[in-house]
């Protein structure tokens, strides 16, 4: 009766390790989908402390989770391996669904969906921008190669002005 309890218990133990393989691991909370294998700051004060210590820009995303514009280019995001490589190893990175206090991350309203960059002295990167007149800090999912060319301009000018 022992070896028999025994057998279900290592039984029990081995299938429970199985189905924990087959679970698909959720997103990290901070990410919200934009890159797993991101480090994204929890706030604009954390990723403001964060880029003057690391001397590395300021990458802002604000968006909404239940907005179609803003899952459908967080896709597309994900999808290009050029901008994961840039936001993995040259950004701060910070996705944010709700405003901040700082007006200079709204330079022409506020609107989802828009991306801001800010270099570590502290300036909002107004010449940056996208392919839209009405509202130039959006981007699209078919303008990843125009925000991959605007993230290759933020780090280069990063290092001209410092």
């Amino acid at each position: 009766m022992h070896r028999w309890s025994l057998f279900a218990l290592l039984l029990v133990t081995c299938i429970d390790v199985s189905i924990q393989k087959k679970i698909k691991l959720a997103p990290q909370t901070l990410s919200r989908g934009w890159g797993d294998d991101i480090t994204w700051v929890e706030t604009y004060e954390d990723g403001l402390k964060t880029m003057k210590e690391s001397k590395r820009p300021l990458m802002v995303i604000h968006h909404l989770q239940d907005c179609p514009h803003s899952q459908a280019l967080k896709k597309a995001f994900v999808a290009d391996k050029t901008i994961q490589k840039m936001a993995k190893s040259d950004f701060v990175m910070l996705n944010l669904t709700h405003e901040t206090t700082d007006k200079n991350l709204a330079p022409d309203g506020h609107y989802v969906l828009r991306i801001l960059f800010v270099d570590p002295s502290m300036t909002v990167r107004t010449d940056i921008v996208g392919k839209y007149s009405n509202s130039r800090y959006n981007y699209g999912p078919s303008d990843m190669a125009l925000l991959a060319e605007n993230m290759k301009k933020a780090k280069l000018l990063l290092h001209t002005e410092l």
